[in-house]
C-alpha cells in the first residue's frame, strides 16, 4: 500500500469518529432543548432521557438496515 492510501484510511477513521461525536452531542443538546441539566425539572429530565434513548434506537435501526441491505 502506498503511504497516501494509508493516510486516507486513517483520516477517514478519525473523521468519522469526530462526525459521530458531533452528531451525538447535537442530539443531546436538542434533547435537553439547550438547558443545563441543573435547570431542568424532573419531567424535563425524563423527556430528555427518552429523547436520547429514541435517538439511540434510531441509530441502531439504521445500522441494522445497513447490515440487512448488504
Amino acid at each position: 500500500m502506498a503511504i497516501d492510501q494509508i493516510l486516507n484510511t486513517v483520516m477517514r477513521l478519525f473523521g468519522r469518529r469526530l462526525i459521530n461525536l458531533g452528531i451525538n452531542k447535537g442530539v443531546d443538546v436538542a434533547a435537553r432543548r439547550g438547558k443545563p441539566e441543573a435547570e431542568m425539572t424532573e419531567d424535563e429530565r425524563a423527556q430528555a432521557r427518552a429523547a436520547r434513548q429514541a435517538a439511540k434506537r434510531a441509530r441502531q435501526a439504521v445500522r441494522l438496515g445497513r447490515r440487512l441491505g448488504k
